[in-house]
């Protein structure tokens, strides 16, 4: 399968002021979470809540900031979550994809809406 992408839109709730973004992302079920890159950090205002040490794929350490609440949306979706603050790209990653029950079709190479509930996203919660 190769590199899958999308556009989402990305918002800071508490800043009712500033308007969302809308970016493309990688998607990425082999990442946890959603990770932004210093700019979008910035212009969406966003703040520090502490820092996190993150391991990357090529097996290296980083220090990072972790900022939010950030809202994150797809299609009819949306998820409230924090972010890592690294990188060049935004990396949408298996647990917001997990919050708004998102799935990668192999098939068509890239994200959709859960087909068997695609009106209101569904969860286990037991």
């Amino acid at each position: 399968m190769g590199l899958i992408k999308a556009t989402i839109q990305l918002k800071n709730p508490k800043s009712t002021q500033l308007k969302s973004m809308s970016v493309v992302a990688l998607v990425d079920t082999g990442a946890l979470h959603l990770c932004i890159p210093q700019s979008v950090a910035i212009q969406l205002e966003l703040e520090e809540l502490y820092k996190r040490e993150v391991s990357t794929a090529d097996g290296s350490e980083h220090l990072c900031s972790y900022v939010g609440p950030i809202q994150v949306s797809f299609e009819n979706r949306s998820c409230f979550t924090g972010a890592l603050v690294i990188g060049n790209e935004v990396l949408l990653g298996a647990v917001p994809m997990e919050d708004m029950d998102l799935l990668i079709s192999p098939a068509k190479q890239m994200l959709i809406v859960n087909p068997e509930s695609p009106n209101i996203a569904h969860s286990i919660a037991k």
